[in-house]
């Protein structure tokens, strides 16, 4: 094995490509300092840096059989690993800014929805009890069961004529106390 205590860049290169982890050791030693600042310096974040960092490394390790020495130094060939990964870091960072904020939207949305429709629902549901047996059952029927007037007239055999006077007493009765409640 070639002997990776001195400085010489072709004995690592050729060390490193052949798959020697002493050679990797040595790399790391060397250039982590130089890929973590490049990174740090373009995300602002330790966590993200220390993660492409190693990601840098691991890539190195498992490309390395695509190292070419006479192209490039491994120093430059670690920088242009580092610029792609910090690169794929800020549009992975982005995307995920993206979709939070597109979840978030959503969620707002329904969940300011099914609130004002909670708070709705109780509101009528407790004005509904308030309501006298007959007038609260075809009320039921209307909203609940969505029925028309003819097919509420039928269900409880009562007069159309009936239960249309029934409905506009209880809905009149219920925007009296409604605007009550909403003044309060």
């Amino acid at each position: 094995m070639i002997d990776l205590t001195h400085d010489d860049h072709a004995s690592l290169a050729a060390s490193f490509v052949a798959g020697d982890e002493r050679a990797l050791a040595v790399m790391y030693d060397r250039w982590a300092g130089l890929v973590y600042s490049m990174a740090i310096r373009s995300l602002g974040d330790r966590a993200e840096a220390e993660d492409v960092t190693q990601k840098v490394f691991v890539a190195a390790w498992t490309s390395r059989h695509r190292f070419d020495g006479s192209r490039s130094r491994l120093s430059a060939w670690l920088v242009g690993i580092t610029k792609h990964t910090v690169a794929d870091t800020h549009a992975r960072l982005a995307r995920d800014r993206r979709n939070r904020d597109a979840l978030i939207e959503t969620l707002d949305h329904e969940v300011n929805a099914w609130a004002d429709d909670v708070a709705d629902r109780l509101l009528i549901a407790d004005e509904l009890a308030r309501l006298p047996d007959i007038p609260r059952q075809i009320m039921k029927l209307a909203f609940y069961d969505h029925l028309t007037h003819s097919q509420i007239a039928e269900r409880i055999d009562m007069p159309l004529g009936t239960i249309k006077s029934h409905i506009r007493r209880s809905l009149d009765r219920l925007r009296t106390r409604l605007e009550v409640s909403d003044d309060a």
